[in-house]
């Protein structure tokens, strides 16, 4: 059994400027980490792997220094990793991105079940695991909160609705994104690191892939774009008022009077 997890390299702050012409995140120079809903995947493959005897490997796309993540898969337990890395990448939107990694698994071979994290914590969108499915013509199922059963030919899993959970069994090949609940990460092994720190990492770059056309991937294959960039205004008002208890109450009630609240 082949398990692909799709893993991104993330800005380790909130503190990120933005490039006011494309709108894309400025990440050079920027304190980075493995996305964290991307660890809840990893620990589902790798949960897999231990009862199925199944085969781990990682994807990530991002310009080189993403394959760090890559080695921190490889130090949980991962078998194999490659990076989907070209210059002509940069700035896509969710559609681009998910078309690229599309591409990216067709050339890293054969998978039974790929597994994503949720949503990254730099886009929030939820929706790079479904239209990679969708590129990949395989069914998927979202938002899995247990594991319930591996088959031979399928997988079962419980999924959250929005009013109910429900459980759904998903032939092979397909793929799911996973909730933080479904199980608790594990740490990073200090033996795996100096068994893997020199572990080859491929690199997957546009003359690799089937389509080759530069207009669908990047800025260029990008139908969302961004008009305009610019920090929120704060416009919040504090104040900090000491006494006791009825002293403070008064002032509140008086307070809530002069804003015509009350």
């Amino acid at each position: 059994m082949e398990i692909l997890v799709c893993i991104k390299q993330v800005p380790g702050t909130s503190e990120v400027e933005v490039d006011e012409k494309t709108g894309v995140l400025k990440r050079d120079g920027v304190d980075s980490k493995m996305n964290p809903y991307d660890l809840y995947a990893l620990e589902t493959a790798l949960r897999i792997k231990k009862e199925n005897d199944a085969k781990v490997k990682v994807l990530s796309m991002g310009p080189p220094q993403a394959k760090q993540v890559i080695h921190e898969a490889f130090m949980m337990g991962a078998d194999k990793g490659a990076l989907v890395s070209d210059r002509k990448f940069a700035g896509a939107d969710v559609l681009a991105t998910s078309y690229t990694i599309s591409q990216g698994i067709k050339k890293f071979g054969d998978t039974d079940l790929i597994i994503c994290g949720k949503q990254t914590t730099d886009g929030d969108t939820a929706q790079v695991g479904p239209e990679i499915a969708e590129f990949l013509n395989i069914p998927h199922v979202t938002n899995v909160t247990k594991l319930i059963e591996t088959k031979e030919n399928s997988i079962v899993v419980e999924v959250d609705m929005p009013n109910t959970s429900e459980i759904c069994e998903v032939k092979f090949p397909c793929l799911i994104t996973v909730e933080k609940e479904i199980f608790q990460p594990r740490l990073p092994s200090f033996k795996l690191k100096m068994k893997t720190k020199d572990k080859e990492i491929p690199m997957i770059s546009l003359k690799d892939f089937d389509d080759k056309d530069e207009k669908h991937y990047g800025l260029n294959g990008s139908p969302t774009q961004v008009l305009k960039i610019f920090p929120p205004t704060s416009d919040i008002e504090k104040e900090v008022w000491t006494g006791d208890g009825d002293e403070i109450a008064s002032k509140l009630l008086n307070k809530i009077k002069e804003l015509k609240l009350l």
